[in-house]
């Protein structure tokens, strides 16, 4: 009787222990039941939170490639327009250009002209060492005609 009473005071805070183990188990069961419950809804926040964030990114990123396009755009004008300018200041610097070597060439002349050089040059072009007129003879005959065969001259005598 003593060895069954031991065993019966022995199983008896055993099943204290069991119960109070069993106890614990089934509150970090439910701990752990709660914590996963609330892992979920944060992961679905989480994944909500993303969506919108990819959501806001795509919008982004169209609103920088409209923004892009337009620079490009933008830049082409401001492009053609520069070329268009350069076009024409060329085109007036060619005219100026024109118009300087015309003026430098008519300055190069006027200056021949009036030097000493240009002068004796011109001399020589314009008035003849020999003169122009003829000299009459009264001994000779100015004409005759072959029908009559008569001399007859427009000298006066």
């Amino acid at each position: 009787m003593v060895l069954e009473e031991e065993t019966a005071s022995i199983d008896r805070p055993m099943s204290e222990i069991n119960a109070a183990i069993l106890e614990r188990l089934e509150k970090v069961v439910d701990k752990l039941s709660d914590n996963s419950t609330k892992m979920g809804e944060l992961l679905a926040v989480h994944n909500e939170k993303l969506d919108k964030q990819d959501r806001i990114d795509a919008v982004l990123f169209e609103k920088v490639e409209s923004v892009h396009r337009e620079v490009n755009r933008r830049a082409e004008e401001i492009k053609k327009g520069c070329e268009r300018d350069i076009r024409k200041v060329d085109d007036r610097l060619r005219v100026m250009e024109k118009k300087m070597w015309s003026i430098f060439g008519a300055v190069s002349v006027i200056s021949f002209i009036v030097s000493p050089v240009g002068q004796s040059a011109l001399r020589n072009l314009t008035s003849p060492r020999v003169p122009a007129t003829i000299n009459s003879y009264p001994d000779q005959i100015a004409w005759t005609t072959l029908r009559t065969s008569i001399l007859d001259s427009s000298i006066p005598d």
